[in-house]
């Protein structure tokens, strides 16, 4: 039968890395990240919604969202990002599953890997079969953040304080992927954890 695995993990533990791996060895990767892009493509209801409730802005002249200003407003001002996380996270919930559902009738066997950032705190459990966490310490999350261009310490500290902290997000877990190590270190524990999977 087919699988639903969400993938979770803070800011800067390594989800994207990991969806990678699943989706080289044969995982159908759905990431919330890609829907929500999706969604506010230039003429979509969510995008003409956004510039109507924070102004233009907060479009670019290539008629796209400028997602870096929008992204400082919300860590700025948290009334506007309770506002934008109730447009868009029932789209992108609606999304996963329309998405799964047509995968599922194509592919029975199908291992699909949802990348939810906020799998615990949108309360995506019962959606899923299983809830895989990738976990690291948070000053190597805030390290790997400061290497990023664009990121202010304000931002970093916003963006950490709107997750839900470190114990309560692995409490959640199935399983539990460290990284902290090397690469190799990491697609050891992803080979291990499909060997689990498939009860080899």
């Amino acid at each position: 039968m087919a699988l639903r695995i969400g993938l979770t993990g803070g800011v800067a533990c390594g989800k994207s890395t990991v969806a990678g791996m699943l989706k080289a060895a044969g995982a159908h990767v759905l990431d919330a990240d890609v829907i929500a892009r999706e969604l506010v493509v230039p003429g979509s209801p969510a995008l003409q919604a956004i510039i109507t409730h924070f102004g233009p802005a907060f479009l670019g002249e290539d008629g796209c969202l400028d997602r870096a200003a929008l992204r400082a407003r919300i860590f700025a001002d948290p009334a506007a990002k309770i506002w934008l996380e109730a447009l868009l996270h029932p789209l992108i919930r609606a999304s996963f599953i329309t998405a799964s559902d047509a995968l599922t009738r194509r592919h029975p066997q199908a291992l699909m890997v949802w990348v939810v950032p906020l799998l615990v705190e949108n309360g995506y459990r019962p959606l899923l079969d299983q809830v895989l966490v990738v976990d690291c310490p948070r000053s190597v999350q805030i390290k790997r953040l400061r290497a990023r261009p664009g990121w202010t310490e304000e931002q970093i500290s916003a963006v950490l304080a709107a997750q839900c902290d470190r114990v309560a997000r692995n409490a959640a877990a199935d399983w539990i992927i460290s990284n902290e190590g090397s690469l190799a270190e990491l697609q050891t524990q992803v080979a291990l954890y499909l060997r689990h999977l498939r009860g080899t």
